[in-house]
């Protein structure tokens, strides 16, 4: 914290950083007649030297956030999009190494998926294809449909030193029809909900894994492959968990990419329980054999726990909302 001011005020100046957040960046590719796109949410905020923009108005220190925005812009332009990380990390070093007084930069990116529409190949196209052709049929690899599943995101932050990644996803919906359980809890006056032997177990995923890498003299993780293979480790333990509770179910989804991604030091979750309610259809004489549900959006269960590698210490913090 900087010293009172010289007006001898009882005031002192804390935390503070400056940026711009939500830039939308929409990088196309083009490699012949195949394009790839990467589709970025980039906000950016920097902190260090800004006692004086806040004391005095003085804009000496201050780099416009109107400049980090054409930066953003720029990069993608000079330095393309290969992974949300490694263009995170491209900008982090730049403000903190570009501008003496800026001595820290937190680069959070939300990135949004698209896939390739399929269409029929040439040469599988009947008699009617100069009429596909001349409709641009037969040019599918520019066309693309935006993903539904998830937003991965990922937080970088540069101190000059050292370096923190941490990547994740949310808004990834699944669910077991069966293979899931809930019952010798605690009861009293108040719980009126039954034991179940077989249930269905339902979430939205929220998740963020923290990388080992801190260095930027060791080679970097591979990015992309990285988020695939954590995703799919995600899934499988879910599938897999014969789960007697959603805590014990996040235990594993953690416990198995950390067992199978060396790059991962740190795992966190925040699981909300999307409660299925069997309907009783007793009034219409039908009998309910685990068949229909009522899906409840809330009030909802609220399961939050971090996973960690033997001998690593936790640093995501515990509200995931701050990240």
């Amino acid at each position: 914290m900087t010293e009172p001011s010289r007006k001898g005020r009882p005031v002192l100046l804390g935390q503070n950083q400056y940026g711009k957040a939500e830039n939308r960046v929409v990088r196309i590719t083009r490699d012949g007649a195949t394009h790839h796109v990467k589709d970025l949410n980039v906000s950016v905020a920097l902190s260090g030297d800004m006692e004086e923009v806040h004391l005095s108005g003085s804009n000496a220190n201050v780099l416009p956030t109107d400049t980090t925005k054409n930066t953003v812009y720029a990069f993608a332009k000079e330095h393309g999009i290969e992974s949300a990380e490694r263009f995170g990390i491209h900008l982090a070093r730049h403000f903190v190494t570009g501008q003496e007084p800026i001595k820290r930069a937190r680069i959070r990116i939300e990135e949004y998926a698209w896939e390739r529409i399929e269409v029929p190949d040439a040469e599988s196209r009947d008699s009617g294809a100069d009429e596909s052709r001349a409709s641009g049929a037969d040019e599918p690899r520019h066309s693309f449909v935006r993903k539904g599943q998830e937003t991965r995101v990922t937080q970088i932050t540069y101190d000059g030193d050292a370096w923190e990644v941490v990547s994740g996803l949310k808004d990834l919906v699944v669910m077991n029809t069966t293979d899931s359980e809930f019952w010798g809890f605690v009861k009293d006056r108040y719980t009126t909900l039954p034991e179940a032997h077989d249930r269905i177990l339902a979430t939205q995923v929220s998740g963020r894994w923290r990388f080992g890498w801190t260095d930027g003299e060791q080679p970097m993780p591979a990015w992309d492959t990285s988020y695939e293979q954590v995703r799919k480790h995600m899934l499988q333990a879910f599938a897999d968990t014969y789960s007697l509770s959603l805590q014990q179910t996040l235990y594993e989804m953690g416990a198995r990419i950390i067992e199978h991604r060396d790059e991962i030091d740190e795992v966190r979750f925040s699981l909300p329980n999307k409660h299925h309610f069997l309907v009783d259809l007793t009034p219409f004489g039908l009998e309910n054999d685990n068949e229909v549900y009522f899906a409840a959006d809330r009030p909802y269960g609220l399961i939050e726990a971090t996973v960690l590698r033997d001998g690593c210490e936790p640093r995501i913090p515990v509200d995931l909302t701050n990240l």
